[in-house]
């Protein structure tokens, strides 16, 4: 599955719009993002995309979950966010 990044400086809605693309095709989708802003970000676009999902009678949950990644040599902490189908 392809993994959503998001940045601090990420529009929210342009993200909402793959979240909820992503989720119609395929089903669920997961978002990743590292840093308080960036955090900010995804959560403001799940919650739009849940809206946009919403108007296709759609219903989606949204699993958050801390994970390990690699940015160059360093190994950081960031935040999943699955978004799937209820």
């Amino acid at each position: 599955m392809e993994v959503l990044k998001v940045a601090a400086k990420s529009r929210s809605t342009s993200v909402a719009g793959a979240i909820a693309g992503v989720v119609r095709e395929s089903g669920r989708a997961e978002v990743q993002a590292i840093g308080a802003g960036a955090v900010n970000q995804a959560v403001k676009a799940v919650a739009i995309a849940r809206g946009y999902l919403a108007l296709d009678g759609i219903d989606v949950i949204c699993i958050p979950a801390f994970t390990e990644v690699m940015i160059g040599d360093q190994e950081r902490t960031a935040i999943k966010l699955t978004v799937e189908i209820r």
